[in-house]
């Protein structure tokens, strides 16, 4: 069933981010309302939140969030084109990402569970 949603600007860029995760990161991010990726260059974890800024994280071999990241493509983009730039750019020029990041301390409140975009 469909309420109309996938035709609004959010609804697509959702729906185009969902076709672009992988299996894993489908369900993970229909369930948590994120995604992991793994850095291109370095190995290194990152979790992708729902939302346009200070939405990613770099995450220990806990599962622990260690150190936020703030980075974003130009333009007023929806939030699912924003989530997915952010993953192909992780993916395949980490350290271009990170040269450009302003880096914060994500703490809880940042980054509590909302309801998952499915």
């Amino acid at each position: 069933m469909t309420h109309g949603t996938e035709r609004t600007p959010e609804g697509r860029s959702l729906q185009l981010l969902r076709e672009w995760l992988s299996p894993s990161q489908r369900a993970q991010f229909a369930e948590k309302g994120y995604f992991e990726v793994v850095g291109g260059e370095s190995g290194r974890r990152y979790r992708i939140h729902v939302g346009a800024a200070t939405n990613v994280c770099e995450i220990d071999e806990r599962g622990r969030p260690k150190a936020g990241l703030c980075f974003l493509p130009i333009g007023d983009l929806p939030i699912g084109d924003v989530m997915l730039a952010q993953k192909i750019a992780l993916e395949t020029s980490e350290s271009c990402a990170l040269a450009v990041a302003r880096n914060f301390v994500p703490n809880g409140f940042s980054f509590r569970q909302g309801r998952p975009l499915a």
